[in-house]
Protein backbone atom coordinates (compact mmCIF):
# COMPACT_ATOMS: atom_id res chain seq x y z
CA UNK A 1 0.00 0.00 0.00
CA UNK A 2 0.96 3.52 -0.96
CA UNK A 3 1.65 6.22 1.61
CA UNK A 4 0.20 9.17 0.41
CA UNK A 5 1.64 12.84 1.02
CA UNK A 6 1.25 16.21 0.03
CA UNK A 7 4.14 18.97 -0.33
CA UNK A 8 5.05 22.35 -2.28
CA UNK A 9 7.94 20.76 -3.79
CA UNK A 10 9.51 17.79 -4.12
CA UNK A 11 13.30 17.82 -5.04
CA UNK A 12 14.55 14.33 -6.12
CA UNK A 13 18.27 13.90 -4.87
CA UNK A 14 20.26 14.92 -1.80
CA UNK A 15 23.62 15.95 -2.91
CA UNK A 16 25.11 19.00 -3.01
CA UNK A 17 22.39 20.41 -5.37
CA UNK A 18 19.72 18.77 -4.44
CA UNK A 19 20.35 20.22 -0.33
CA UNK A 20 21.09 23.64 -1.06
CA UNK A 21 17.91 24.14 -3.08
CA UNK A 22 15.79 22.45 -0.23
CA UNK A 23 17.70 25.09 2.45
CA UNK A 24 16.54 27.76 -0.01
CA UNK A 25 12.86 27.13 -0.17
CA UNK A 26 12.65 26.13 3.66
CA UNK A 27 14.03 29.29 4.39
CA UNK A 28 11.75 30.64 2.29
CA UNK A 29 8.85 28.62 3.71
CA UNK A 30 8.38 26.32 1.15
CA UNK A 31 7.16 22.97 2.40
CA UNK A 32 9.46 20.64 0.82
CA UNK A 33 10.64 17.17 0.67
CA UNK A 34 14.03 15.85 -0.70
CA UNK A 35 13.93 12.10 -2.02
CA UNK A 36 17.16 10.43 -1.68
CA UNK A 37 17.64 6.49 -3.30
CA UNK A 38 20.63 5.64 -0.95
CA UNK A 39 20.10 4.95 2.28
CA UNK A 40 23.00 7.19 3.86
CA UNK A 41 25.72 9.28 2.47
CA UNK A 42 28.87 8.36 0.83
CA UNK A 43 31.57 9.31 2.77
CA UNK A 44 33.72 10.31 -0.60
CA UNK A 45 35.33 13.04 -1.15
CA UNK A 46 34.18 13.66 -4.76
CA UNK A 47 33.78 17.13 -6.21
CA UNK A 48 35.27 18.37 -2.88
CA UNK A 49 36.60 22.31 -4.63
CA UNK A 50 34.63 24.91 -3.19
CA UNK A 51 35.42 27.87 -5.96
CA UNK A 52 35.66 31.53 -4.80
CA UNK A 53 31.94 32.59 -5.70
CA UNK A 54 30.24 29.91 -4.47
CA UNK A 55 31.94 30.76 -0.93
CA UNK A 56 30.75 34.49 -1.22
CA UNK A 57 27.42 32.76 -1.53
CA UNK A 58 27.66 30.01 1.13
CA UNK A 59 28.72 33.06 3.42
CA UNK A 60 26.01 35.31 2.53
CA UNK A 61 24.09 32.39 3.85
CA UNK A 62 25.69 31.76 6.53
CA UNK A 63 26.50 28.03 6.13
CA UNK A 64 30.14 28.90 4.86
CA UNK A 65 31.93 28.90 8.83
CA UNK A 66 30.56 25.42 9.46
CA UNK A 67 32.40 24.29 6.10
CA UNK A 68 35.57 25.65 6.97
CA UNK A 69 35.91 23.95 10.29
CA UNK A 70 36.01 21.07 7.88
CA UNK A 71 37.95 22.03 5.10
CA UNK A 72 41.55 20.32 3.93
CA UNK A 73 44.66 22.31 4.31
CA UNK A 74 46.06 23.32 1.08
CA UNK A 75 48.49 25.93 -0.10
CA UNK A 76 47.22 29.32 -0.69
CA UNK A 77 46.97 29.34 -4.26
CA UNK A 78 44.91 30.19 -6.87
CA UNK A 79 42.83 28.07 -9.30
CA UNK A 80 43.72 26.11 -12.23
CA UNK A 81 43.40 26.00 -15.82
CA UNK A 82 44.03 22.81 -18.07
CA UNK A 83 46.42 21.88 -15.28
CA UNK A 84 49.15 24.44 -16.21
CA UNK A 85 51.42 25.62 -14.35
CA UNK A 86 50.08 29.24 -13.66
CA UNK A 87 47.79 29.48 -10.98
CA UNK A 88 44.95 31.98 -11.49
CA UNK A 89 44.93 35.10 -9.47
CA UNK A 90 41.28 36.06 -8.19
CA UNK A 91 42.63 39.22 -6.49
CA UNK A 92 41.25 41.78 -8.91
CA UNK A 93 37.74 40.61 -8.61
CA UNK A 94 37.64 42.08 -5.31
CA UNK A 95 36.65 38.86 -3.24
CA UNK A 96 37.43 37.85 0.20
CA UNK A 97 37.75 34.22 -1.17
CA UNK A 98 40.58 34.49 -3.52
CA UNK A 99 41.84 31.06 -3.31
CA UNK A 100 39.60 27.38 -3.27
CA UNK A 101 38.57 25.48 -0.37
CA UNK A 102 38.95 21.86 -0.26
CA UNK A 103 36.37 20.54 1.79
CA UNK A 104 34.97 16.57 0.93
CA UNK A 105 31.65 16.62 -0.82
CA UNK A 106 29.91 14.82 2.08
CA UNK A 107 30.82 17.04 4.33
CA UNK A 108 29.49 19.69 2.40
CA UNK A 109 26.03 17.83 1.94
CA UNK A 110 26.34 17.31 5.70
CA UNK A 111 26.03 20.65 6.88
CA UNK A 112 22.81 21.43 4.41
CA UNK A 113 21.20 18.76 5.14
CA UNK A 114 21.47 19.87 9.01
CA UNK A 115 20.94 23.45 8.01
CA UNK A 116 17.76 22.47 5.71
CA UNK A 117 16.04 20.39 8.04
CA UNK A 118 16.61 23.18 10.97
CA UNK A 119 14.69 24.95 8.52
CA UNK A 120 12.16 22.76 8.01
CA UNK A 121 12.69 20.85 4.97
CA UNK A 122 12.36 17.27 4.86
CA UNK A 123 14.41 14.32 3.55
CA UNK A 124 13.69 10.70 3.11
CA UNK A 125 16.65 8.63 2.45
CA UNK A 126 15.93 5.07 1.03
CA UNK A 127 13.71 6.35 -0.97
CA UNK A 128 14.39 5.85 -4.85
CA UNK A 129 11.71 7.39 -7.30
CA UNK A 130 10.37 5.37 -9.40
CA UNK A 131 7.21 7.13 -11.29
CA UNK A 132 6.57 10.82 -12.19
CA UNK A 133 3.43 11.95 -13.66
CA UNK A 134 3.45 16.19 -14.60
CA UNK A 135 -0.18 17.20 -15.12
CA UNK A 136 -1.11 21.45 -15.69
CA UNK A 137 -1.56 21.54 -11.41
CA UNK A 138 1.15 19.57 -10.32
CA UNK A 139 3.25 16.42 -10.44
CA UNK A 140 2.54 13.34 -8.67
CA UNK A 141 5.99 11.50 -7.97
CA UNK A 142 6.11 7.64 -6.67
CA UNK A 143 9.02 6.38 -4.47
CA UNK A 144 9.62 2.81 -2.39
CA UNK A 145 5.77 2.71 -1.00
CA UNK A 146 5.14 6.99 -1.07
CA UNK A 147 2.83 8.46 -3.57
CA UNK A 148 3.50 12.19 -3.34
CA UNK A 149 1.72 15.26 -5.29
CA UNK A 150 3.34 18.33 -5.35
CA UNK A 151 2.86 21.42 -7.12
CA UNK A 152 6.84 20.98 -8.64
CA UNK A 153 9.33 18.47 -8.88
CA UNK A 154 13.15 19.55 -9.32
CA UNK A 155 15.22 16.80 -10.93
CA UNK A 156 18.88 17.00 -8.73
CA UNK A 157 19.52 13.38 -8.86
CA UNK A 158 22.80 13.41 -11.06
CA UNK A 159 24.47 12.78 -14.18
CA UNK A 160 22.19 10.12 -14.57
CA UNK A 161 19.16 11.33 -13.41
CA UNK A 162 15.93 8.79 -13.83
CA UNK A 163 13.21 11.64 -13.02
CA UNK A 164 14.79 12.50 -16.68
CA UNK A 165 15.20 9.03 -17.79
CA UNK A 166 11.62 9.16 -16.89
CA UNK A 167 9.77 11.69 -18.32
CA UNK A 168 12.07 10.20 -21.85
CA UNK A 169 14.14 13.64 -22.20
CA UNK A 170 17.16 13.53 -24.26
CA UNK A 171 20.65 14.19 -22.92
CA UNK A 172 22.20 15.75 -26.24
CA UNK A 173 26.14 15.89 -26.17
CA UNK A 174 28.92 13.64 -26.60
CA UNK A 175 29.85 10.69 -25.15
CA UNK A 176 32.92 9.52 -22.21
CA UNK A 177 36.52 8.77 -24.67
CA UNK A 178 38.36 8.59 -21.43
CA UNK A 179 37.15 6.75 -18.67
CA UNK A 180 38.62 6.67 -15.12
CA UNK A 181 39.09 5.94 -11.52
CA UNK A 182 37.77 8.04 -8.60
CA UNK A 183 39.27 6.58 -5.07
CA UNK A 184 39.42 7.68 -1.42
CA UNK A 185 42.55 5.85 -0.22
CA UNK A 186 44.88 5.58 2.84
CA UNK A 187 48.97 4.73 2.03
CA UNK A 188 50.92 3.19 4.67
CA UNK A 189 54.02 4.39 3.11
CA UNK A 190 54.73 7.17 0.75
CA UNK A 191 57.52 7.55 -1.22
CA UNK A 192 59.34 11.53 -2.02
CA UNK A 193 57.03 11.62 -5.17
CA UNK A 194 53.48 11.68 -3.24
CA UNK A 195 52.17 15.27 -2.72
CA UNK A 196 52.50 16.42 1.27
CA UNK A 197 49.57 18.87 0.79
CA UNK A 198 46.65 20.47 -1.47
CA UNK A 199 47.92 22.90 -3.80
CA UNK A 200 47.95 23.85 -7.89
CA UNK A 201 46.66 21.02 -9.36
CA UNK A 202 49.99 20.45 -11.46
CA UNK A 203 52.08 20.12 -8.69
CA UNK A 204 49.83 17.02 -7.80
CA UNK A 205 49.58 15.83 -11.56
CA UNK A 206 52.17 13.10 -12.78
CA UNK A 207 51.82 10.90 -15.80
CA UNK A 208 54.29 7.71 -16.12
CA UNK A 209 53.92 4.38 -17.64
CA UNK A 210 51.34 4.95 -19.33
CA UNK A 211 48.96 6.14 -16.59
CA UNK A 212 48.20 9.96 -15.68
CA UNK A 213 47.10 10.32 -11.88
CA UNK A 214 45.99 12.71 -9.60
CA UNK A 215 46.79 12.46 -5.71
CA UNK A 216 45.55 14.98 -2.93
CA UNK A 217 46.50 15.16 0.44
CA UNK A 218 43.55 15.34 2.65
CA UNK A 219 45.29 15.21 6.18
CA UNK A 220 46.94 12.01 8.01
CA UNK A 221 47.12 9.08 5.65
CA UNK A 222 44.28 10.04 3.57
CA UNK A 223 44.12 10.74 -0.35
CA UNK A 224 41.99 11.61 -3.33
CA UNK A 225 43.10 9.23 -5.63
CA UNK A 226 42.48 9.77 -9.48
CA UNK A 227 44.01 7.54 -12.63
CA UNK A 228 43.33 6.65 -15.68
CA UNK A 229 45.29 4.32 -18.47
CA UNK A 230 44.74 3.69 -22.02
CA UNK A 231 43.87 0.01 -21.32
CA UNK A 232 40.66 1.51 -19.01
CA UNK A 233 39.27 2.77 -22.35
CA UNK A 234 36.94 -1.05 -22.84
CA UNK A 235 36.16 -1.23 -19.21
CA UNK A 236 32.18 -0.81 -18.56
CA UNK A 237 31.54 1.83 -16.05
CA UNK A 238 29.59 -0.47 -13.80
CA UNK A 239 33.01 -2.92 -13.04
CA UNK A 240 34.17 -2.90 -9.73
CA UNK A 241 37.51 -1.10 -8.82
CA UNK A 242 39.69 -3.69 -7.32
CA UNK A 243 42.52 -3.44 -4.92
CA UNK A 244 45.15 -4.42 -7.31
CA UNK A 245 43.82 -2.31 -9.62
CA UNK A 246 44.70 1.03 -7.61
CA UNK A 247 47.81 -0.68 -5.85
CA UNK A 248 49.19 -0.91 -9.38
CA UNK A 249 48.26 2.23 -10.69
CA UNK A 250 50.29 3.40 -7.07
CA UNK A 251 53.14 2.15 -8.00
CA UNK A 252 53.56 3.15 -11.44
CA UNK A 253 52.99 6.39 -10.81
CA UNK A 254 54.65 6.92 -7.06
CA UNK A 255 57.25 4.22 -7.23
CA UNK A 256 56.93 0.66 -5.32
CA UNK A 257 57.64 2.47 -1.70
CA UNK A 258 54.53 3.88 -1.88
CA UNK A 259 51.95 1.18 -0.46
CA UNK A 260 48.64 1.30 -0.71
CA UNK A 261 46.47 0.30 2.92
CA UNK A 262 42.81 0.13 2.59
CA UNK A 263 40.76 2.00 -0.06
CA UNK A 264 37.59 4.18 1.64
CA UNK A 265 35.58 3.90 -1.52
CA UNK A 266 35.66 4.14 -5.31
CA UNK A 267 33.71 4.15 -8.32
CA UNK A 268 34.36 5.11 -12.19
CA UNK A 269 33.65 8.61 -14.45
CA UNK A 270 34.00 9.61 -17.81
CA UNK A 271 34.90 12.75 -19.71
CA UNK A 272 31.28 12.76 -20.84
CA UNK A 273 30.10 16.18 -21.92
CA UNK A 274 26.06 16.46 -22.28
CA UNK A 275 23.16 19.42 -21.33
CA UNK A 276 19.53 19.55 -21.27
CA UNK A 277 17.81 21.41 -24.06
CA UNK A 278 15.50 23.11 -21.73
CA UNK A 279 15.90 22.94 -17.59
CA UNK A 280 12.40 23.27 -17.30
CA UNK A 281 9.16 20.66 -18.46
CA UNK A 282 6.50 22.41 -17.62
CA UNK A 283 5.99 21.23 -13.45
CA UNK A 284 9.36 19.84 -13.72
CA UNK A 285 12.69 21.69 -13.62
CA UNK A 286 16.06 20.27 -13.10
CA UNK A 287 19.02 21.69 -11.93
CA UNK A 288 23.35 20.07 -10.83
CA UNK A 289 24.33 16.90 -12.97
CA UNK A 290 20.65 16.07 -14.06
CA UNK A 291 21.15 18.79 -16.18
CA UNK A 292 24.80 19.38 -17.45
CA UNK A 293 27.65 16.76 -17.03
CA UNK A 294 30.95 17.77 -17.95
CA UNK A 295 34.75 16.81 -17.95
CA UNK A 296 36.02 17.36 -14.19
CA UNK A 297 37.99 19.76 -15.22
CA UNK A 298 38.77 23.03 -12.93
CA UNK A 299 36.89 21.90 -10.39
CA UNK A 300 33.19 23.24 -11.69
CA UNK A 301 30.72 20.59 -11.24
CA UNK A 302 29.51 20.68 -7.65
CA UNK A 303 29.56 24.78 -7.46
CA UNK A 304 27.53 24.99 -10.85
CA UNK A 305 25.19 23.24 -8.89
CA UNK A 306 25.13 24.85 -6.38
CA UNK A 307 24.74 28.07 -8.13
CA UNK A 308 21.98 26.47 -10.10
CA UNK A 309 20.34 25.88 -6.44
CA UNK A 310 20.83 29.32 -5.83
CA UNK A 311 19.23 31.02 -9.05
CA UNK A 312 16.22 29.00 -8.63
CA UNK A 313 15.49 28.78 -5.07
CA UNK A 314 14.24 32.17 -4.79
CA UNK A 315 12.00 32.05 -7.95
CA UNK A 316 10.50 28.95 -7.02
CA UNK A 317 9.54 30.62 -3.99
CA UNK A 318 8.09 33.90 -5.01
CA UNK A 319 5.90 31.80 -7.58
CA UNK A 320 4.98 29.52 -5.15
CA UNK A 321 4.14 32.18 -2.73
CA UNK A 322 1.79 34.51 -5.31
CA UNK A 323 4.93 37.06 -5.23
CA UNK A 324 5.52 36.83 -8.85
CA UNK A 325 4.24 35.12 -11.86
CA UNK A 326 5.05 31.78 -13.29
CA UNK A 327 6.66 32.77 -15.72
CA UNK A 328 9.43 34.22 -13.69
CA UNK A 329 10.51 30.38 -13.26
CA UNK A 330 11.85 30.40 -16.98
CA UNK A 331 13.85 32.86 -16.27
CA UNK A 332 16.07 30.09 -14.47
CA UNK A 333 16.76 28.14 -17.53
CA UNK A 334 17.50 31.44 -19.47
CA UNK A 335 20.02 32.32 -17.14
CA UNK A 336 21.45 29.10 -16.31
CA UNK A 337 21.30 27.43 -19.24
CA UNK A 338 24.17 29.42 -20.66
CA UNK A 339 26.54 29.32 -17.55
CA UNK A 340 26.29 25.50 -18.00
CA UNK A 341 27.37 25.45 -21.80
CA UNK A 342 30.22 27.77 -20.83
CA UNK A 343 31.66 25.53 -18.56
CA UNK A 344 30.93 22.35 -20.81
CA UNK A 345 32.78 24.65 -23.52
CA UNK A 346 35.81 25.68 -21.16
CA UNK A 347 36.08 21.98 -19.95
CA UNK A 348 36.53 20.52 -22.97
CA UNK A 349 39.38 23.52 -24.09
CA UNK A 350 41.05 22.33 -21.00
CA UNK A 351 40.27 18.31 -22.01
CA UNK A 352 42.83 19.15 -24.33
CA UNK A 353 45.70 20.96 -22.72
CA UNK A 354 45.66 18.49 -19.72
CA UNK A 355 45.58 15.32 -21.84
CA UNK A 356 48.27 12.65 -20.79
CA UNK A 357 51.52 12.36 -23.57
CA UNK A 358 50.44 14.97 -25.65
CA UNK A 359 51.42 15.27 -29.08
CA UNK A 360 54.59 17.70 -30.28
CA UNK A 361 51.27 20.06 -31.59
CA UNK A 362 49.97 20.09 -28.29
CA UNK A 363 52.57 20.34 -25.96
CA UNK A 364 53.53 23.48 -28.30
CA UNK A 365 50.11 24.33 -27.79
CA UNK A 366 50.47 23.87 -23.57
CA UNK A 367 53.94 26.09 -23.86
CA UNK A 368 52.11 28.94 -25.89
CA UNK A 369 49.02 29.13 -23.49
CA UNK A 370 51.36 29.14 -20.57
CA UNK A 371 53.09 31.77 -21.57
CA UNK A 372 49.58 33.38 -21.95
CA UNK A 373 48.45 33.02 -18.27
CA UNK A 374 51.32 34.78 -17.31
CA UNK A 375 49.40 38.05 -18.97
CA UNK A 376 47.85 40.14 -16.19
CA UNK A 377 44.46 40.54 -18.79
CA UNK A 378 44.55 36.67 -19.72
CA UNK A 379 44.80 35.43 -15.58
CA UNK A 380 42.19 37.95 -14.94
CA UNK A 381 39.73 36.35 -17.84
CA UNK A 382 40.52 33.05 -16.66
CA UNK A 383 40.16 33.53 -13.60
CA UNK A 384 37.07 35.24 -13.43
CA UNK A 385 35.65 32.40 -15.52
CA UNK A 386 36.56 29.55 -13.10
CA UNK A 387 36.02 31.09 -10.01
CA UNK A 388 32.79 32.15 -11.09
CA UNK A 389 33.41 35.57 -10.28
CA UNK A 390 33.44 37.51 -13.30
CA UNK A 391 29.72 35.76 -14.09
CA UNK A 392 27.29 38.80 -15.41
CA UNK A 393 23.59 38.19 -15.75
CA UNK A 394 21.92 40.26 -18.54
CA UNK A 395 19.55 41.72 -16.71
CA UNK A 396 17.41 44.90 -18.14
CA UNK A 397 18.52 48.43 -16.77
CA UNK A 398 21.32 50.85 -17.90
CA UNK A 399 23.11 50.78 -15.07
CA UNK A 400 26.48 49.29 -15.55
CA UNK A 401 26.20 47.19 -12.32
CA UNK A 402 23.11 45.46 -13.64
CA UNK A 403 23.29 41.93 -13.96
CA UNK A 404 26.85 41.94 -11.91
CA UNK A 405 27.66 40.11 -8.77
CA UNK A 406 28.18 42.43 -5.38
CA UNK A 407 31.18 42.56 -3.56
CA UNK A 408 31.19 41.92 0.18
CA UNK A 409 32.22 45.24 1.92
CA UNK A 410 31.88 46.74 5.33
CA UNK A 411 28.87 49.01 5.91
CA UNK A 412 28.01 51.02 8.78
CA UNK A 413 24.23 51.06 10.03
CA UNK A 414 22.64 53.33 12.41
CA UNK A 415 22.91 49.99 14.63
CA UNK A 416 26.69 49.56 14.39
CA UNK A 417 29.02 48.06 11.60
CA UNK A 418 28.45 45.18 9.29
CA UNK A 419 29.35 42.94 6.66
CA UNK A 420 27.03 43.23 3.03
CA UNK A 421 27.11 39.60 2.97
CA UNK A 422 25.28 39.07 6.57
CA UNK A 423 22.51 40.48 5.10
CA UNK A 424 21.31 38.10 3.39
CA UNK A 425 21.05 35.23 5.99
CA UNK A 426 17.01 35.71 5.91
CA UNK A 427 17.46 34.93 1.62
CA UNK A 428 15.41 38.57 1.20
CA UNK A 429 16.45 40.59 -1.29
CA UNK A 430 18.41 43.80 -0.11
CA UNK A 431 17.08 47.12 -1.56
CA UNK A 432 20.82 49.31 -0.51
CA UNK A 433 20.40 52.70 0.40
CA UNK A 434 24.25 54.04 0.40
CA UNK A 435 23.28 58.07 0.28
CA UNK A 436 20.04 58.58 1.53
CA UNK A 437 18.33 58.08 -2.31
CA UNK A 438 15.74 56.34 -1.08
CA UNK A 439 12.36 57.80 -0.25
CA UNK A 440 11.09 57.44 3.31
CA UNK A 441 7.70 55.96 1.99
CA UNK A 442 8.50 54.05 -0.19
CA UNK A 443 6.22 50.69 0.03
CA UNK A 444 8.81 47.55 -0.31
CA UNK A 445 7.09 44.49 -1.23
CA UNK A 446 7.45 41.23 1.01
CA UNK A 447 10.82 39.76 1.56
CA UNK A 448 13.13 42.59 0.67
CA UNK A 449 14.71 44.36 3.21
CA UNK A 450 15.66 48.17 3.09
CA UNK A 451 19.18 48.85 4.43
CA UNK A 452 20.25 52.74 4.61
CA UNK A 453 23.96 52.86 5.32
CA UNK A 454 27.59 53.76 4.56
CA UNK A 455 30.48 52.71 3.16
CA UNK A 456 34.24 53.43 3.22
CA UNK A 457 34.70 51.45 -0.12
CA UNK A 458 32.85 52.87 -3.95
CA UNK A 459 30.21 50.37 -4.54
CA UNK A 460 29.56 52.00 -7.36
CA UNK A 461 25.90 53.51 -6.96
CA UNK A 462 24.17 55.39 -4.44
CA UNK A 463 21.51 52.72 -4.45
CA UNK A 464 20.97 48.92 -5.42
CA UNK A 465 17.90 46.59 -5.54
CA UNK A 466 20.04 43.24 -5.28
CA UNK A 467 18.54 39.86 -5.80
CA UNK A 468 18.56 36.78 -3.14
CA UNK A 469 21.15 35.46 -4.72
CA UNK A 470 23.47 38.47 -4.65
CA UNK A 471 23.09 39.67 -8.24
CA UNK A 472 22.40 43.40 -8.58
CA UNK A 473 18.73 43.99 -10.66
CA UNK A 474 18.47 47.59 -10.55
CA UNK A 475 21.14 50.39 -9.45
CA UNK A 476 21.27 54.11 -9.60
CA UNK A 477 23.37 57.21 -9.04
CA UNK A 478 21.04 59.88 -8.08
CA UNK A 479 18.26 60.05 -5.49
CA UNK A 480 15.85 61.63 -8.75
CA UNK A 481 16.33 58.15 -10.70
CA UNK A 482 15.15 56.87 -6.97
CA UNK A 483 11.52 58.19 -7.69
CA UNK A 484 11.48 57.33 -11.64
CA UNK A 485 12.78 53.82 -11.37
CA UNK A 486 13.09 52.26 -8.05
CA UNK A 487 9.41 51.29 -7.62
CA UNK A 488 8.84 49.59 -11.26
CA UNK A 489 12.50 47.85 -10.63
CA UNK A 490 10.68 46.29 -6.87
CA UNK A 491 7.44 45.29 -8.86
CA UNK A 492 9.18 44.39 -11.66
CA UNK A 493 13.03 43.05 -11.88
CA UNK A 494 12.67 40.47 -8.96
CA UNK A 495 9.59 38.93 -10.59
CA UNK A 496 10.67 39.29 -14.27
CA UNK A 497 9.44 37.46 -17.24
CA UNK A 498 11.61 36.99 -19.86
Amino acid sequence: MLTESTTEVVVAGAGATGLMLAYELALAGVETLVLEKLPQRIQQVKGGTIQPRTAELLESRGLLEPMLRRAIARDPVGGSFGALPVPLDCAPWRTEHPFPIGIPQWEIEEVLEERATAAGARVLRGTAVSGVAPDDDGVVVTADGLRARAHYLVACDGGHSTVRKLLGLPFPGRAGTHPAVLADIRLSAVSSLVPRQMGLMSTMTRHARGYWSMLVPLGGDRYRFTFGHADQADTARDTPVTHEEIAAALQAVYGPETTLGAVDNSSRFSDATRQLEHYRTGRVLFAGDAAHIHPPLGAQGLNLGVQDALNLGWKLAAVLQDRAPNGLLDSYHAERHPVAAQVLHHTSAQRVLAISNPSEDVAALRDIFTDLLRLPDTNRHLAGLMSGLSLRYDLPGDHPLTGERIPDADLVTETGTTRLSTLFGSGHAVLLDLAGAVPADLPLPPRVDLVRATCADDMGAAALLIRPDGYVCWATDTSAACGDTLLAALTGDLARVP
